[in-house]
């Protein structure tokens, strides 16, 4: 008997002979065929697996895409205008001058929708109109937020404001704040004079704050000449400046000059005034109306004045006006105006020119 301390030995597990392979054997034409519908099957799911992403790629593109476009769409061609009733014109102008071509704004959009349903196709649509609104209400959301304390700053000090208009707050401007009140207060008052102030704090019917009346912040000097309105209309510092920071950055605001957009057009310009209208105002949130005042006529007013005036002459100060605009914002860039036509004229064609003419001669 063994004793107790002694360890006890496990003995070894039995060794059983190894079996021979059960494995059929196949032939190496039937192993490849295998091998081959299942590297066909990966591959056809990395096909889809890209198909997919490239999906997801290009619906973001076109989501991008569309709410740029609708950016533009408040700042360059109508504040107010519903987007429908925008692309419902823009439709008819094309009938009307073509016989029906797509819209060149969603005419990329069209092209995948030849298959579509009625429904499907009314779905896209809808989601092509909701892109181009998120677009449009974000531009016009971000300007205002920009210009809210940037016109606050400007003001305090081109027109030494006493108090000081506070940029985070717009409770303390509009005809509460001396300041911002002379800026829109009409051309046709005078601010300093104490009645005028009071009968407009009073909302008194002698002194209605309308649309129909341009407001100081409009005129060079603060003042019109009463049998010269047009004098010095839209061409305030502080609506150049604004415009700036709307169109080309911030930070350009403060310069002479400014590299972005080629020219200045008229919708942008009632744009930046309609935006510097509101920054002034003491009104909290975005509306068309603002007690007796109506944004969307002061839009159609500004509008009138430079595309609709009575004759060639007025044509003329329009034309002179917008170019004054273009130069104060870009500078004295004219690269748009070098067409091949007028370079064609330049000393440097006119030497290739001479060069051929001599080249040839010779040949003769």
């Amino acid at each position: 008997m063994p004793s107790g301390n002694d360890t006890a030995l496990t003995p070894p597990p039995p060794s059983f002979p190894m079996e021979s392979s059960i494995c059929v054997q196949t032939s190496p034409h039937a192993r490849a065929k295998r091998r081959i519908a299942a590297l066909l099957e990966e591959v056809e799911t990395l096909k889809q697996d890209k198909a997919i992403k490239q999906s997801c790629i290009i619906v973001t593109r076109r989501t991008t895409y569309y709410v740029s476009q609708g950016r533009v769409i408040r700042r360059m061609v109508a504040l107010y205008t519903p987007i429908e009733d925008l692309v419902a014109e823009n439709d008819r102008c094309c009938e009307d001058s073509d016989g029906g071509s797509t819209p060149e704004c969603y005419c990329g959009f069209m092209t995948n929708w030849q298959v579509l349903t009625p429904r499907s196709w009314r779905t896209c649509f809808e989601r092509f109109f909701f892109q181009l609104k998120r677009g449009a209400d974000s531009a016009r959301g971000d300007d205002t937020g920009t210009l809210k304390e940037l016109v606050a700053s400007w003001v305090n000090i081109e027109c030494n404001a006493t108090p000081l208009i506070r940029p985070d707050d717009k409770h303390h401007r509009g005809f509460v704040n001396d300041a911002s009140g002379r800026l829109l207060c009409p051309v046709e008052w005078c601010w300093e004079d104490p009645v005028v102030r009071a009968s407009i704090h009073d909302c008194t019917t002698a002194f209605i704050i309308s649309e129909n009346l341009w407001p100081s912040f409009l005129y060079e000097t603060y003042k019109a000449d009463a049998n010269n309105l047009e004098r010095g209309l839209f061409k305030l510092k502080l609506l150049v400046m604004g415009f700036k920071a709307i169109f080309t950055s911030p930070s350009s605001a403060n310069k002479v000059d400014a590299d972005g957009m080629r020219k200045v057009t008229p919708h942008a310009i009632v744009y930046a005034a309609c935006q510097i209208r509101f920054a002034l105002s003491n009104i909290t949130s975005w509306c068309t109306i603002d007690g007796d005042f109506n944004y969307q006529i002061f839009w159609d007013n500004i509008v009138d004045f430079f595309e609709d005036p009575p004759g060639p002459v007025a044509q003329a100060r329009v034309k002179a006006l917008l170019e004054w605009w273009t130069r104060k914002v870009f500078g004295r860039n004219h690269q748009g105006d070098l067409t091949l036509n007028v370079i064609s004229q330049m000393s440097v064609s006119s030497l290739a020119a001479q060069r051929q003419q001599m080249e040839d001669a010779m040949f003769d």
